[in-house]
């Protein structure tokens, strides 16, 4: 089961929340989801290079709080936070609503699941060796205090002709243990030989569980 479960989606009741945070009705629900979907395009394609780790999203009535984990905040900012304001104004827009937006900065990359499996799918898309990119972020990690990692890629690896799976792991990533804090991540490159799908999970000190 711990291998075919998201480790976030099974851990929600424990350890972990909803990236997205309202209730709605069934007939506002499929829409207000398809806005978040469009909300979270819309931030990803806005700032591509942002280093970008999750997206939360809060609902009040008519109010969107999004709130925007990223390593980069200044990116994300912008100059007198020209670049804010600017996505603060176009989400409001698309979703004629009164968005709130604000900025949660990622303290270790190295140890958020979603921004080593982006940063090694970049490095995939610039022809460096998967091998030597996967062993650098297991490396990097464990330098940073993880207490385990796991990174599995899928695909066309070095340009073969048949595709395959390869994994590394340092480290416990206990995946079947609930109170394990697990953080799990999924990034894809774009490769000449086609795409490369990227898995990655680390383990970090366990959390107390919520009361």
């Amino acid at each position: 089961m711990g291998q075919k479960v998201n480790p976030i989606g099974l851990r929600i009741a424990l350890n972990k929340n909803w990236r997205s945070r309202w209730y709605a009705g069934k007939k506002e629900f499929a829409n207000l989801l398809q806005e978040d979907i469009g909300i979270r395009e819309a931030v990803k394609k806005r700032l591509p290079d942002a280093a970008i780790s999750n997206v939360f999203i809060e609902r009040y009535a008519n109010r969107v709080r999004v709130t925007i984990r990223t390593a980069r905040p200044g990116l994300v900012i912008g100059r007198k936070g020209e670049d804010i304001e600017q996505l603060r104004t176009q989400l409001s827009t698309t979703t004629k609503k009164e968005v709130y937006v604000e900025i949660d900065e990622v303290r270790d990359p190295d140890l958020d699941a979603s921004l080593v499996a982006e940063s090694i799918a970049m490095q995939l898309e610039r022809r460096v060796s998967f091998r030597r990119a996967m062993k650098r972020a297991i490396q990097m990690a464990m330098d940073t205090g993880a207490e385990g990692i796991k990174i599995q890629a899928g695909g066309r690896l070095g340009g073969a002709e048949l595709s395959r799976t390869e994994s590394y792991k340092d480290g416990k990533v206990p995946l079947h243990t609930l109170r394990a804090n697990i953080d799990y991540g999924v990034a894809t490159a774009r490769t000449v030989a086609g795409a490369i799908g990227i898995k990655v999970w680390i383990c970090k000190k366990e959390q107390k569980a919520k009361a």
